[in-house]
């Protein structure tokens, strides 16, 4: 078993070496930052064109389509705005996995579509449950790391480890 445990010190060696440059605040907030850019683009767009928001929501089939809209916006831009300054963190976090949760089955009902129309849409369901998961690994990443700082600490250091 000597080549087992050389092969297991290696990949330890190299996890190491990994780790030096990935496990880094600038690499932290890059992938907040790409799990909330569609969030920030999609609630800049829908401010700037607010008419074509609200056609948006009528088009769902959603009631009080301007209210929708306004609550979309504000979700968008104000949970990705948590996520990224590190304040409440984790309540950005979840507030943008149940909006994206409800916002998937509202929005890409796959199963009531016919072939071929139903690849993109299943595919974009799907994709949307791992921003769901994601947004939700945000959280529970975040929330241990608050138990010894105050809840709304952006500076509190994280501990990944438990």
């Amino acid at each position: 078993m000597p080549v087992e445990r050389d092969r297991i010190a290696l990949l330890d060696r190299v996890g190491g070496a990994v780790a030096s440059l990935v496990a880094t605040r600038p690499v932290h907030f890059i992938a907040l930052l790409g799990l909330c850019a569609a969030y920030i683009q999609g609630g800049l767009e829908k401010l700037f064109d607010f008419h074509a928001a609200i056609a948006e929501a009528q088009h769902f089939g959603l009631p009080f389509a301007t209210a929708a809209a306004c609550a979309t916006i504000v979700t968008e831009l104000a949970g990705s705005a948590l996520i990224l300054t590190g304040v409440y963190r984790w309540l950005g976090a979840l507030w943008l996995a149940g909006f994206t949760l409800v916002a998937t089955f509202v929005a890409n009902r796959f199963w009531e579509m016919p072939l071929p129309q139903r690849f993109m849409v299943e595919n974009s369901f799907f994709e949307h449950l791992g921003l769901v998961g994601g947004f939700l690994l945000v959280a529970w990443l975040d929330l241990p790391r608050r138990r010894g700082a105050s809840i709304g600490d952006a500076h509190a250091e994280p501990q990944l480890h438990g």
